[in-house]
């Protein structure tokens, strides 16, 4: 657990609006930050061991929305070392609403953090610089400032999409603090493809599923405006496009919730002020391909270090890049694991086989 002596001031859980050029949109936006905070508490009401929710204040005095689940129902001999956490980083357009189907499970029996990444959900929203590596360096800079704070020595650290992305650049960076890296349908690892000049030249020896229709309307716009300009644009009708393109939310949890909760919960965290998207960008080309391929880096992971790839087996993300990263790491402390009948959210679409893997993914650690 924290150590009280290590742990950063801890502020209210409250909140204003931002000031900014876009402080006039709230009137024409259905949103604010008390709606996102609304939202997200009818979600983490569903959790069922001790909740810690705060935020936690970096050294730069930016603050990150931040979740601690433990299970004081276990109780532990005094002279058996603690258990080492588990950390989730969510994907684009996430918080941390998203793990409510495994925030229970895998703190059965260690703590779990899971933090809203600067810039995205409850966090604070600083500029992001234009240049890719500099924005993928205050990424980093800000979990590597959250640890400081929070007081882990180390951690298993999982990231979802491009929170696997950051988690990877994370532990290159900082490989003494990562006891296992789980990287789950992890984007930006492979390059961008050549573009053939003849056709029928060259192609895929597995067929992966055509990226969905909310995607390609991503894709569509991420080289132009920031990637979920739209929705902040749609104004009164921006809670309807979710629902329309994303109605694939609703039903991953229509067992904890009958309404539009989950969808509600996306629209509000990402209609507010553009800012992990705007790094996110940065650190894009066209179509969505990372900038910097992490594919190029993970020769630097030491080859001491554990590392599991989790892939929904109809994910639009291709798996390749698993084995592609396990033959770079010569397979050396290296596992690629499909999860079937799961796509991109693997997390909540197969949530007990994904809680099963990565808490025996924990127990092989400590």
């Amino acid at each position: 657990m924290d150590n009280p002596a290590t742990i950063a001031p801890v502020q209210n859980d409250c909140e204003t609006e931002t000031s900014s050029a876009w402080s006039w949109w709230p009137s024409w936006r259905p949103t604010s930050m008390s709606l996102l905070k609304t939202t997200e508490s009818k979600i983490l009401a569903c959790i069922q061991n001790d909740l810690w929710a705060r935020f936690v204040t970096l050294q730069n005095q930016y603050r990150i929305w931040t979740l601690t689940i433990t299970n004081k129902a276990v109780r532990k001999p005094v002279e058996q070392a603690p258990k080492t956490p588990l950390v989730m980083v969510h994907g684009f357009g996430g918080g941390v609403g998203l793990w409510i189907r495994n925030l229970d499970a895998l703190s059965r029996s260690r703590p779990v953090y899971a933090f809203d990444l600067l810039g995205f959900g409850r966090s604070s929203r600083p500029p992001f610089p234009s240049d890719a590596t500099k924005a993928e360096e205050q990424f980093v800079d800000s979990i590597e400032q959250w640890r400081q704070s929070v007081g882990l020595e180390n951690m298993i650290l999982l990231g979802h999409s491009l929170g696997g992305y950051l988690a990877t650049s994370y532990a290159i960076q900082y490989p003494s603090r990562v006891s296992h890296l789980i990287l789950v349908d992890p984007w930006g690892f492979p390059e961008r493809p050549k573009v053939q000049n003849q056709q029928g030249q060259g192609t895929d020896v597995v067929k992966r599923p055509s990226p969905p229709r909310w995607v390609k309307a991503i894709l569509a716009v991420v080289t132009l405006f920031n990637p979920l300009a739209v929705i902040r644009a749609a104004g009164p009708l921006g809670p309807g496009l979710v629902n329309r393109f994303r109605p694939d939310f609703k039903r991953k949890f229509e067992d904890l919730f009958d309404d539009d909760t989950m969808t509600q919960y996306i629209y509000h965290c990402n209609a507010q002020t553009p800012s992990g998207e705007v790094g996110f960008r940065a650190m894009t080309e066209s179509l969505g391909w990372a900038k910097r391929p992490m594919l190029d880096r993970v020769h630097q992971l030491p080859a001491s270090m554990p590392v599991t790839l989790l892939y929904g087996a109809q994910s639009w993300v291709d798996s390749s890049s698993g084995d592609r990263m396990a033959q770079i790491r010569n397979h050396s402390n290296t596992r690629v694991l499909l999860i079937n009948e799961a796509s991109h959210h693997v997390y909540a679409d197969q949530p007990g086989e994904f809680n099963r893997v990565v808490e025996n993914i924990c127990k092989s650690v400590n």
